[in-house]
């Protein structure tokens, strides 16, 4: 039986020039997961990361916090998908004006707004074509990612971002999900998942099974943030 911890990564520096940066909270909010973590007795067997600065960031933090001494390992497959491109081509799309096709240009409520529609978008099917990694190939790189890590024994903690972490929720609660559906459990996942938040899956003899989404009682109120 093995037992996988889906760890979002701290908060990120929206609206700097490198949004890949983990900021000052998302430093402390890692930091204080790691602790958190080693404090309930878990020991991971292995810790995974994607390849986004800020997913590895938060890996070593995380690490720090915890005092644990393992190396981190590479694993492409929990990448997020670019969003930023996703957004831009979801407002060229639907005709924003010139003034506002950069997503880097919105606040935050803006942004979350239009990262709705342009994701809604992307992943309906339609527009395949448009994109540089289609709705299908991020799902099917995602669900990869899941299966290599349930596969391990032991407690394998990873560190991804709300994308491939929301496929992997949607996927495993309804397996046999259709095209059609598995964008809309996907969304209701993605748009909730908090900065350092855990969500638990477990492997054994019937399967995947979720067992926890999105825990972050780790975190002060002050230190929750969803971007």
């Amino acid at each position: 039986m093995g037992l996988v911890l889906l760890v979002r990564h701290g908060q990120a520096s929206f609206g700097a020039d490198d949004y890949d940066v983990l900021s000052e909270t998302g430093v402390a909010q890692s930091k204080r997961l790691g602790a958190w973590l080693a404090e309930a007795g878990l020991g991971p067997t292995a810790l995974v990361h994607g390849a986004m600065r800020r997913q590895r960031d938060t890996a070593t933090a995380m690490a720090e916090g915890a005092g644990w001494s393992l190396a981190p390992e590479l694993d492409v497959g929990w990448n997020e998908f670019d969003h930023l491109g996703v957004v831009a081509r979801g407002l060229d799309a639907l005709g924003a004006d010139a003034g506002t096709r950069s997503p880097t240009a919105l606040d935050r409520r803006a942004f979350q707004h239009a990262f709705q529609e342009a994701t809604a978008r992307w992943s309906g099917g339609e527009h395949d074509h448009e994109y540089d990694e289609s709705w299908p190939a991020f799902v099917a790189r995602a669900t990869g990612a899941l299966a290599r890590a349930s596969a391990r024994a032991g407690v394998t903690v990873v560190v991804s971002s709300g994308g491939p972490i929301a496929v992997a929720c949607a996927a495993t609660i309804d397996p046999a999900a259709t095209a059609a559906n598995l964008p809309r459990l996907w969304n209701a996942f993605n748009t909730v998942c908090a900065n350092t938040g855990v969500t638990r899956v477990i492997t054994g003899s019937t399967g995947r099974r979720l067992l926890t989404f999105n825990e972050h009682s780790h975190l002060a109120r002050d230190q929750v943030t969803y971007r």
